[in-house]
């Protein structure tokens, strides 16, 4: 028990299927593509992020924000590539 044969198999993706319909399935597997593309290059922003120095002091009120961060497209995306905010977390960690 909790195995799965091949039939099993074949019956949940027939059911599949059916639910969400043939046309619909290859659009949800490419937008389940872009995310897993766009939190793979955040996630290497981050740890990039990580690696480099942070200031020791936290900016001076007079200093001026930083630059918007752009995030590029993955190739074949029909969308362009979007800026980003960065975090204004100052907290030291």
């Amino acid at each position: 028990m909790g195995r799965l044969g091949p039939t099993e198999i074949i019956l949940i993706l027939v059911v599949i299927i059916l639910l969400f319909g043939a046309k619909k399935l290859p659009d949800m597997a490419r937008s389940l593509g872009k995310s897993a593309r766009i939190l793979k290059s955040e996630a290497k922003a981050m740890k990039e992020e990580n690696k480099s120095s942070a200031p020791a002091d936290p900016p001076a009120s007079g200093e001026e924000p930083p630059a918007q961060r752009t995030i590029q497209a993955a190739p074949g995306d029909v969308t362009s590539s979007r800026p980003v905010a960065e975090p204004t977390d100052t907290t030291k960690r």
